[in-house]
């Protein structure tokens, strides 16, 4: 495990997720950027960060799906991490789950002082109107310019959690999106919404590769 984040309560330093990894699959990953021109690496020392276990751990409590994280690159260009996506949609066809583990408003200190609020309903406005109602050609023409949108480095200061969804955008293609989630009040504070590109899963026989 790797508890990525300070500050918190301490019980969630003692948070365990223990699904299996899946070596051949990560392996395949890495071959698939590798012809892509995207060269990657392999890790199998590094446990699960919150990024992957504080998801996970929600929607398959029991830890019964193979899991494999992919790390972000360094320069969170949103093109290259689209192009991940683009790369790795095949994987869907095999019973791959691609998850862009992420936040729709991420700046910590304007969650805890209450300014927030604006600036992630601005955010999140634009969120919903590109990915449920601009077609896949503008869709990702404005993720591609995403901190030029309203209230964007408001919303994200830095920007890992948002490039994520990137990197699932890229893995759709022209799939529609479906927002699954949405709050306007979280944490009492802010507007917080997910979303979904392609039917919902049906079957607990996936393997997860979580961005």
């Amino acid at each position: 495990m790797v508890y990525d984040y300070s500050g918190f309560p301490e019980h969630t330093y003692r948070i365990r997720y223990d699904a299996p990894g899946d070596p051949a699959l990560a392996e395949t990953v890495r071959a698939i950027l590798d012809r892509g021109g995207v060269p990657a690496g392999l890790d199998p020392q590094r446990g699960y960060d919150h990024g992957t276990f504080s998801l996970m751990h929600t929607l398959y409590p029991e830890a019964q799906l193979p899991v494999v994280q992919l790390a972000l690159k360094a320069d969170f260009v949103p093109a290259e991490h689209l192009r991940v996506g683009e790369l790795l949609a095949p994987l869907r066809d095999q019973g791959v789950l691609i998850i862009g583990s992420g936040f729709s408003y991420h700046d910590v200190r304007g969650i805890m002082s209450g300014r927030g609020k604006l600036a992630s309903a601005t955010f999140d406005a634009w969120l919903k109107d590109t990915l449920i109602h601009s077609a896949p050609e503008d869709r990702t023409r404005r993720l591609m310019d995403w901190s030029s949108a309203p209230a964007a480095r408001a919303a994200h200061p830095r920007e890992d959690h948002l490039i994520p969804l990137i990197v699932a955008v890229g893995a759709a293609g022209r799939d529609a999106g479906a927002r699954v989630y949405y709050e306007q009040a979280f944490m009492g504070a802010i507007t917080a919404s997910s979303y979904r590109f392609g039917e919902p899963v049906v079957s607990a026989t996936a393997h997860e590769l979580v961005a």
